[in-house]
């Protein structure tokens, strides 16, 4: 029985070892975006303070902003809309981490037309990514030292 709950502990500990930690704030704070253009892909990098505790995406033809419940302009023919939990633009005093522009055209790429922020309400933390060519597809993981979450868009 000791042998066990000593497996269980350890497997609990090991498990919160590893899982990504947000900022001392409580969630993880964007602090700039920038692009980059590669062979195959291009890539959004969120550049933060912490990593969110988890992302989702889908895409469409437009994106909605998650508080005011009004459209949000991307250019693209596509968009890619990716929701970041437990992240914002700012930190625990509401100060904002992020005083980059909040919709943009991205220079020197080819395929991605647009970023925005489509949520940042609760920390619950919206990047949208409008792209031209609707055979791309896109991939977003986290990174560390230093912190980001990367959004590539593969044509």
């Amino acid at each position: 029985m000791k042998k066990r709950l000593a497996a269980v502990l350890l497997a609990v500990v090991a498990v919160f070892t590893f899982v990504p930690v947000a900022s001392a704030s409580g969630h993880a704070e964007l602090t700039d975006i920038q692009t980059s253009k590669h062979d195959g892909f291009e890539r959004v990098v969120l550049a933060m303070n912490g990593l969110p505790s988890g992302s989702v995406s889908s895409v469409g033809t437009e994106v909605w902003d998650c508080a005011a419940d009004k459209r949000v302009p991307v250019a693209g023919r596509e968009i890619v809309n990716t929701t970041h939990f437990s992240a914002a633009t700012y930190d625990e005093n509401f100060k904002r981490t992020y005083t980059g522009p909040r919709n943009f055209v991205p220079q020197g790429l080819t395929n991605v037309k647009g970023i925005a922020i489509s949520c940042d309400f609760e920390a619950t933390l919206g990047i949208a990514v409008g792209y031209e060519n609707p055979d791309s597809w896109h991939e977003i993981r986290t990174l560390t030292n230093p912190d980001r979450v990367v959004i590539d868009i593969h044509s």
